[in-house]
């Protein structure tokens, strides 16, 4: 085996692929003690030394010099050991040179086994590093098949993975169109990362909001939290410290045309935008929006308010299954107990109205 080739290869694969000269070498020595002992049946203390400089590489069976030998191949006695070199004493490790005749093939073909085995290790930590820093963006993919379980996503260096549970709709899933999907979960596994990709995550709500709207993005305005019923509805509450800048209108767009865009990459998905406000009887009432609110009374002590609308309201501001009222207290974070005001002087809240 020619090893000045073979460290030439080294030093080439540490400079061009970041792969440690020294950690190939030592995998390099474990597979050739491997393809030893099963080429050769051995399977005793086995050391290889490998001589750069010299262009060698040997084979050693190692045995301790013992005063009894029950062990052969791992022990030699202490008058054998000193017929080799008299300074040789009990404990002393002595090397037999075990290297075999066609042993160079062998060394050859662990070569190229390891470091491929290394190169495709260093290819898929560095995708895997590289993609580490991508986890919790959103990325645009081209849909490639549906087994049933998942949607494989053609990433571009790695497939993704969309479970079925976090596709909003089957008529999305269509071979070879284009969609974006947020990164939500990065996996190391033996064969490469594994990319798991979301279109329900509220995470892709904010991370379209911040392509659409460059106040977001600079962090003009803040998006406070979000709230999602995934291909239906969704709530996005939105603040800015600068009194010059009107937040929702910047989500909004010109003439509705950012939320517009962000509405049809999610194929048609309603989405409210409320102004965040420190006070919660103003907030809950944004966040009931498109519903009218009459009066919000609140109980800080249990962190839930009592929301009087219209008559005329009420459906509207419990909506379709109670998905509007539930969005407003995931989004606000206060529960939400809305009534009438023909209720409100039964309940005791005639003076709320007032």
């Amino acid at each position: 085996m020619n090893t000045k080739e073979f460290f030439a290869a080294l030093d080439l694969l540490e400079k061009e692929k970041g792969i440690s000269k020294n950690i190939i070498i030592e995998t390099f020595e474990h597979a050739l003690i491997s393809a030893y002992k099963k080429n050769f049946n051995q399977a005793t203390n086995v050391l290889v030394d490998i001589n750069e400089a010299a262009g060698t590489i040997k084979l050693y069976q190692q045995k301790t010099v013992t005063d009894e030998v029950t062990r052969p191949q791992e022990e030699i006695s202490l008058d054998e050991a000193r017929a080799i070199n008299p300074n040789y004493d009990l404990g002393t490790i002595v090397n037999f040179e075990v290297t075999p005749k066609d042993f160079g093939r062998i060394a050859t073909q662990t070569a190229k086994q390891v470091v491929k085995q290394r190169i495709r290790q260093a290819e898929r930590d560095n995708l895997l590093n590289e993609l580490k820093n991508r986890e919790g963006e959103i990325v645009t993919g081209i849909v490639v098949k549906d087994d049933g379980k998942h949607v494989f996503i053609d990433l571009g260096k790695v497939e993704g993975l969309l479970p079925i549970r976090e596709a909003m709709n089957p008529e999305e899933i269509r071979p070879n169109s284009r969609i974006k999907v947020y990164i939500s979960k990065i996996e190391a596994k033996n064969k490469g990362p594994i990319v798991y990709v979301s279109r329900k995550d509220p995470n892709l709500i904010k991370r379209l909001f911040e392509l659409e709207v460059p106040e977001i993005y600079d962090g003009t305005v803040e998006i406070m939290s979000v709230a999602r019923d995934a291909g239906d509805r969704t709530k996005i509450c939105v603040f800015s410290e600068d009194e010059n800048v009107d937040p929702v209108g910047a989500c909004v767009g010109p003439s509705g045309q950012r939320v517009q865009n962000i509405v049809e990459e999610l194929n048609g998905e309603k989405i409210d935008i409320i102004q965040y406000s420190k006070n919660p009887e103003i907030l809950v009432a944004n966040a009931l929006s498109p519903a009218q609110v009459t009066k919000v009374v609140v109980d800080e002590s249990q962190k839930a308010t009592t929301v009087l609308v219209p008559d005329t309201q009420l459906s509207l501001a419990i909506g379709k299954r109670g998905q509007n009222v539930r969005l407003a207290a995931q989004l606000t974070g206060w529960k939400i107990d809305i009534k009438p005001e023909s209720e409100a002087e039964k309940l005791g809240l005639e003076l709320a109205l007032a």
